[in-house]
């Protein structure tokens, strides 16, 4: 892809100002809108069309948590990763389950966060090292993300295949490619996962999948 367009939405000016500054050698990342809350940011988004947007939880007027409801809600299309200050991991598990891309400390390198905006932008989610130790946590609270009367939760072989790539990181290209069929029914088959899990995009269906242990 070209380009990546990138918004920020974090109340403290000389922290955005530092991400956009540590990014600037990256040349396919280009900072189209800077934000001081979640509703300057709601408000901006029709004009700048950002492709990925760095999310804080804490903020004025509308929060990091609200703002990423509405935006995967009216806007699809763009995705998100938190970069906040907080490790609690009911926080990693709410922001992955309501539409969130991926889940940044601010700690994070600037190489880490270009690689996050890329890998969303390009494969739909990122998980590092800290979320995936949250992941497979087996203390976690395994919170569904709907209620179900049906507490077993069964594949085909095909979408467990599917699951099992995407959980991998293939494209639905290269995913198509190894189970032999077109990458129109591989996206068909990961939309109706997603909407019997109830996951908002490919971050959620992967999280769900591997916090309910769907693949081996």
């Amino acid at each position: 892809m070209g380009v990546i367009k990138v918004a920020i939405a974090d109340d403290h000016k000389i922290f955005r100002k530092g991400v956009i500054l540590s990014l600037r050698p990256y040349s396919a990342i280009k900072f189209v809108q800077e934000a001081e809350n979640g509703q300057e940011l709601l408000d901006g988004l029709a004009a700048s069309e950002p492709d990925v947007v760095l999310m804080d939880l804490r903020m004025p007027q509308k929060d990091g948590i609200e703002t990423t409801k509405i935006i995967a809600k009216q806007y699809p299309s763009i995705h998100i990763i938190a970069l906040t200050m907080y490790e609690d991991e009911r926080f990693v598990s709410h922001m992955m389950e309501i539409g969130a891309n991926g889940y940044l400390l601010k700690s994070a390198d600037p190489s880490e966060i270009k690689r996050a905006i890329i890998e969303v932008a390009t494969k739909g989610y990122y998980l590092n090292n800290f979320v995936n130790r949250i992941l497979l946590k087996k203390s976690h609270v395994r919170t569904k993300m709907i209620p179900s009367l049906n507490t077993e939760i069964t594949l085909n072989d095909r979408e467990r295949e599917v699951v099992r790539y995407i959980c991998m990181e293939f494209t639905a290209q290269e995913i198509a490619q190894k189970i032999d069929v077109s990458p129109r029914t591989v996206e068909a088959i990961k939309d109706r996962l997603m909407e019997r899990f109830g996951a908002k995009n490919t971050a959620g269906l992967v999280f769900f999948a591997v916090k309910n242990n769907l693949i081996d």
